[in-house]
């Protein structure tokens, strides 16, 4: 039986999103213990309009958001899909979610940051046409970070 797939566009506040977001935070820290200090202010969620959020049956296995950078550029953060999930092809229908709301509020570029042993998820990104770019800020110096791009239009 196939699972049944539901997309919801929502805000940060959606406690599905939170608990998500827990539970990715957790995942990041049990993988890089030794960033936490120097990655943590990076990841504080401010009240968030652009959050997309997928189910499966009715469970939420996945989230993905973004903000803006600058006025031609959005940024994109907290991707993440529960290992469960995982091999659904639910990232990729979270980004081209992400890249719809995003090219209709005007921004032309996404990028993104990721970590150096996220192997698979660079992959995708670059499956999905975003390039390695210079580290931009607050990555700029951090060896660690991945930085990508992606034009939208």
């Amino acid at each position: 039986m196939n699972p049944e797939i539901k997309v919801v566009a929502t805000t940060s506040e959606n406690a599905d999103f939170v608990a998500l977001i827990k539970t990715f935070d957790n995942f990041l820290w049990e993988r890089y213990p030794e960033l936490k200090t120097s990655y943590w202010g990076n990841n504080v969620i401010e009240f968030n309009p652009n959050v997309i959020l997928v189910y499966v049956n009715d469970q939420p296995v996945g989230c993905g958001c973004f903000k803006k950078y600058n006025a031609t550029t959005a940024e994109l953060k907290r991707m993440f899909v529960s290992p469960e999930a995982r091999g659904l092809g639910l990232a990729q229908l979270i980004i081209k979610e992400l890249e719809l709301k995003a090219s209709q509020q005007g921004f032309k570029t996404l990028i993104l940051e990721t970590l150096y042993k996220q192997i698979e998820a660079i992959s995708l990104y670059q499956k999905l046409g975003f390039e390695i770019v210079e580290n931009y800020e607050p990555y700029v110096g951090l060896t660690n970070s991945i930085c990508m791009s992606k034009s939208i239009i």
